[in-house]
This record gives structure tokens, sequence and C-alpha cells, in this order.
């Protein structure tokens, strides 16, 4: 599944934009399909930059430093904040910017970018995938209870942006704790969707669905390591980041959805 070079108009918003992911060694055989297809898109970012922990770098296959021709920036990152690295980083060098992050498994259509570009407004997080939460009287219902990877163009409190389909972060739509390693780092160690929904929400901004469920198109073999089985499995990781983000933070309030 190729990404087809586009001619790609600017997109239009009131300050740069910016994509920005993180890799690492054991899926650098798949990255440069994942990174052409953000390079490719047919709304054009400012920059693409792709963030790594110093020293991986220096493992990058020739394909995907061929990409630097087409835009592609690479960054180190000193901190080893793992899967924050596809955030903190830009978060703190661009924080006047329009962020947008992606994974680095996945295929993005030509016009993924331009579906989250065309819903940006000041306090509105947009997400391509999103689930609604569940809260049980002033608490926050189980993560399995939570209805996953809904339908519809709505947005609310409870609307709840994924990373793997891609999450655009206007300026100023996150609490100024949200680049704190010390704090990510103990409360969500391996679930930064929690952190980020939880510090947009302490913000003030709510999370906008684009509208349909999103098919996740992930290349074959990348997903021999992942955080998933953690955040999802026996050992329920965003379970206990739930609970550690409402002892720090609190439960942030139910609201109405709007269309």
């Amino acid at each position: 599944m190729a990404a087809r070079r586009v001619t790609a108009r600017p997109h239009g918003l009131n300050a740069p934009l910016v994509v920005s992911l993180t890799s690492y060694p054991a899926r650098f055989a798949t990255l440069a399909w994942t990174l052409k297809a953000l390079l490719r898109q047919s709304v054009k970012a400012d920059r693409t930059i792709l963030w790594l922990t110093e020293g991986d770098d220096r493992l990058l296959p020739p394909e995907v430093l061929a990409l630097r021709s087409e835009g592609l920036e690479i960054r180190t990152e000193a901190e080893p904040i793992r899967v924050y690295t596809k955030s903190v980083p830009a978060l703190r060098a661009f924080a006047d910017a329009w962020l947008v992050t992606a994974d680095d498994d996945m295929y993005y259509g030509p016009d993924w970018l331009a579906g989250l570009v065309a819903l940006g407004a000041p306090g509105r997080v947009v997400a391509h995938r999103a689930h609604r939460v569940k809260w049980r009287g002033t608490a926050l219902a189980p993560y399995s209870d939570w209805d996953k990877n809904i339908a519809g163009a709505v947005e609310g409190p409870g609307i709840f942006g994924t990373g793997v389909g891609g999450v655009l972060y206007p300026p100023g739509a996150l609490h100024p704790d949200a680049t704190r390693a010390e704090l990510f780092t103990r409360l969500c160690p391996g679930a930064d969707d929690i952190w980020m929904w939880w510090m947009a929400r302490l913000a003030g901004s709510v999370v906008r669905h684009v509208g349909p469920p999103v098919r996740i198109v992930e290349w074959p073999g990348s997903q021999a390591q992942s955080l998933r089985a953690v955040n999802h499995g026996a050992e329920a990781g965003n379970d206990r980041a739930i609970a550690a983000m409402t002892a720090q933070y609190g439960v942030p309030s139910e609201g109405a959805e709007t269309r």
C-alpha cells in the first residue's frame, strides 16, 4: 500500500502545522512506509518530525534517511520518555503550533491530515479514532466498559481520542503539566492517551471525533513489540493510569455531547 505523491495544498491555519511521531529500532523495517504516507498528504504540514531517543538515529535504514529530501526532519531526544517522545518534545519546541501526533506502525490515507485540519478550532482536540468515556457516579468506569472506536461526528467532555488514528492539538489546548516528565512517567508511564485526554480536559478543551469508525491498517510484523498488551491486557495499564490520574487531579466532569 504505497503512498502516492499528491499536490498538497496549504493548511490554512493561523500558526504552523507540525506532524510529530516517534519510533524505535524494532519498527525501523516498516517505518519508511508510514513516513511516506505522512509526507504525501493532500494538505501540507510545515514540519514533519521523527523524534528518536539519542543513539537510535544511527540505526535508521537508508530508505528512511532518504526521506529527508521530501522534508522529513529527524531529531533526537536525550530524555528516555518512551511513547511520549512522539508528543512532548514537539510540545516543548513548538508551543504555538498546531500539533498532530501519529503512530509509526500504520498506514494513513492521503486525506488523513486534511480531515483533522478541517475541524481544527481553539480548545478543540480533533481525533480520527475515539472512544466514549463512561462514568460510574462521580468516578470513571473501568476502561473495558468504555464504548470503543465510536461512530459519529461528535464532540464533548466524554469523547476520548486515541493516538493510533492521529490527533490534532491546537495551541494552548493542553494543561501546562502536559510536558512534565516527572509526572507522566510516574502516573501514566505507558498510557499516553489517558495522559493527553486528562491534560486536554484540565485545560478546558474537548475532543471532536471526525466521524466514521477507523479501521487500523498496521504493517505486517510491526506489532512484535507493543504497549497494547500492557495497556489493554491482564496488567490493566490503562486502569492503573486512570486511578493514578484520579488521585492526582480528580475526575474530569461529565457533560453533554454536541454534533
